[in-house]
């Protein structure tokens, strides 16, 4: 069996954030790091693969200025190679050229058997990459994933809802999308971080892979400014006089909450 995850670098969630002043977008010029959301997918695909027997787990990431951090903390784990895709064009990007982006690089490596990503990255809070790659590349998207069981060329999967959990089957190749704590991921061995730096990674651009507009162009939006949010007030205290009820139904009607 093989597996592609998508895997996010990011800023160092322990680090200061700050912004580019002439975009407003997050800057992203130093060293990133692997989004901590994105280990239990890779996890998970060593899983599986383990469980079939054979084949590997393959990475696609979308990152400036050749950055691979992040991308050889997943092939320290045990991931055999990856596809990045780094482009000054793409700074800019939403959700839907991302997915593009990461669709053809998934092409780029032949496709797989399961595409595997997270519910969400921890810089963006999109939501939405995992089915969007579905949808340009044509295959079923099962979200919310929590336990997974392959049976030849069916999947089958329990996906986290509000009120427990759903069963839910699809064929192969499919997209996926796996919920935070859905497994353990294991720590990179000494012997897999030195591995991790002769495992090859294939630089690309968007041009490489064909897709055409992206960064703000793709967008058609822009960020015109950002502000401080605003401190919180202090609240209104209600003392009890025996009609303390009133006053909090008048408060709630007045926020129409009742």
């Amino acid at each position: 069996m093989n597996i592609i995850v998508c895997v996010k670098q990011i800023p160092d969630p322990a680090a200061p954030g700050a912004l580019n002043s002439d975009s407003n977008t997050l800057k992203r010029d130093g060293k990133l790091v692997i989004d901590d959301s994105d280990m239990y997918g890779v996890e998970m695909a060593l899983q599986l693969v383990d469980a079939a027997g054979g084949g590997e787990v393959s990475l696609v990431s979308m990152a400036p200025n050749g950055e691979t951090s992040g991308m050889r903390t997943a092939l320290a784990m045990g991931a055999a190679k990856g596809v990045l895709v780094s482009d000054p064009a793409l700074q800019g990007s939403d959700a839907l050229t991302t997915a593009k982006i990461l669709a053809a690089a998934v092409q780029r490596l032949g496709g797989a058997d399961l595409i595997v990503a997270a519910t969400e990255s921890s810089d963006g809070y999109t939501g939405t990459v995992p089915e969007q790659m579905a949808e340009v590349l044509g295959l079923p998207s099962v979200t919310f994933t929590k336990k997974i069981v392959i049976n030849g060329s069916t999947l089958q999967a329990s996906r986290q809802t509000e009120a427990g959990y759903d069963e839910v089957t699809c064929t192969l190749p499919a997209v996926i999308s796996v919920t935070a704590g859905v497994v353990e991921p294991r720590y990179p061995s000494f012997k897999g971080i030195m591995a991790a730096k002769s495992k090859p990674v294939e630089q690309v651009t968007a041009s490489d892979l064909g897709v055409t507009p992206v960064g703000w162009d793709g967008a058609g939006q822009k960020i015109t400014s950002v502000t401080q949010a605003e401190a919180r007030q202090a609240g209104e205290i209600i003392e009890d006089d025996g009609e303390a009820f009133n006053k909090i139904v008048g408060f709630l009607e007045n926020l129409k909450v009742i």
